[in-house]
């Protein structure tokens, strides 16, 4: 036996004098760490405006086609030019006028000699009457009706020259093409110097400068819609501006399912006939259940809450949310008033996260 297994046996019979060993004793379990420190915060009820968005573009109230009634004339002067502010009856532009004058010349004339014509007639007439009511036999039946059938001729004639005078009158002012009420021009086609034909459009004007917001509103919601009803409608300047609303169309489009809501905006307003506006009606008030918008986790298209349980852990709760005012947004199901959940940070915690819950107020309050 060498001196390693006489070692070894040395060893042995020590243990066995001492007795069996024991295990040594588990550590304890660590404690577990919040996840989060968080406040609380209750969903409240209060008083919210109820109203209706759409979107839908700016129009003219009224678009007044001006353009000229007489054909083949020159364009000798344009008054105006896109933008300008007009009043009724202020010239736009002017047609040539020689030719006209000149027509209006000879039909001046022509009443002229129809009327020294008449007169005649009217004198030969006279006097076959008066010598047929003398019984004279100086004048025949046929001759008197001869007489009176001049007479008659000659009146016709001059109605006819007269009637071609008050035409070519007519035609003398329509070569003043003028507004047809105040507005502003909004387009322009007419060019100095073109001739134009009957009909053909030498400006656009939006009557009274005055414009409206057509907006597309489901047919569903229409009925809710009742003229004289204040609306929002954001300006071009990111402002709002407050329009009322004037009537609502009787019919809906067919394929979309939308009806017109014509909206009047006041003058000067921060739009532009054809430009895109959203806007809200303004339907009256309803109690609305909020909360923050700290406190909603958004997630794959649903809204969540987490309310914290006697253990310290959370729950998730699956809400549904409704309309928005400021920071705030209305849940319209999944929670009861009053109920209290984490005011912020949701979107780092799970379902069963622990968390440590601290008084937001005492949090806030310095310390001396």
């Amino acid at each position: 036996m060498n001196k390693f297994q006489i070692c070894g046996l040395s060893l042995l019979a020590a243990a066995a004098l001492q007795g069996p060993v024991l295990a040594a004793d588990p550590a304890p379990a660590a404690k577990a760490r919040p996840a989060l420190t968080v406040n609380l915060i209750s969903a409240e009820k209060s008083d919210w405006a109820q109203t209706l968005s759409a979107n839908g573009s700016v129009a003219a109230w009224q678009e007044v086609l001006i353009g000229s009634e007489l054909g083949g004339l020159r364009l000798a002067e344009v008054a105006v030019n896109v933008g300008d502010v007009v009043k009724r009856g202020q010239l736009l532009a002017q047609l040539s006028v020689d030719t006209v004058q000149a027509e209006l010349a000879q039909s001046r004339a022509a009443a002229s000699e129809a009327r020294a014509q008449l007169s005649a007639a009217k004198l030969d007439a006279d006097r076959a009457r008066e010598l047929k009511s003398s019984g004279s036999d100086a004048l025949s039946g046929q001759q008197l009706q001869q007489y009176l059938t001049l007479e008659l001729t000659a009146a016709a004639r001059h109605e006819a020259a007269v009637a071609r005078l008050k035409s070519d009158e007519l035609r003398l002012a329509q070569t003043r093409i003028t507004a047809a009420d105040d507005g502003v021009i909004s387009a322009r086609a007419a060019a100095l110097g073109a001739v134009v034909q009957p009909g053909q459009e030498l400006f656009r004007m939006i009557r009274k400068n005055r414009l409206e917001w057509r907006a597309e509103v489901p047919a569903t919601e229409l009925l809710q819609l009742k003229p004289g009803m204040s609306v929002s409608v954001t300006g071009l300047d990111n402002q709002a501006i407050t329009g009322r609303l004037r009537i609502t169309s009787p019919t809906v489009d067919a394929q979309t399912r939308m009806g017109l809501a014509y909206v009047d905006l006041p003058a000067g307003a921060a739009v532009r006939a054809g430009s895109f506006a959203r806007g809200e009606f303004k339907l009256g008030h309803s109690n609305a259940l909020s909360l923050p918008q700290t406190a909603l986790q958004l997630r794959d298209g649903f809204a969540y809450v987490f309310q914290v349980a006697a253990d310290g852990r959370v729950q998730q709760r699956k809400v549904t949310v409704g309309r928005r005012v400021g920071d705030r947004i209305e849940l319209t199901g999944g929670l009861d008033a009053g109920a209290r959940v984490v005011a912020s940070g949701v979107g780092f915690l799970s379902d069963g996260d622990l968390v440590r819950v601290v008084d937001a107020a005492k949090a806030a309050k310095p310390v001396n």
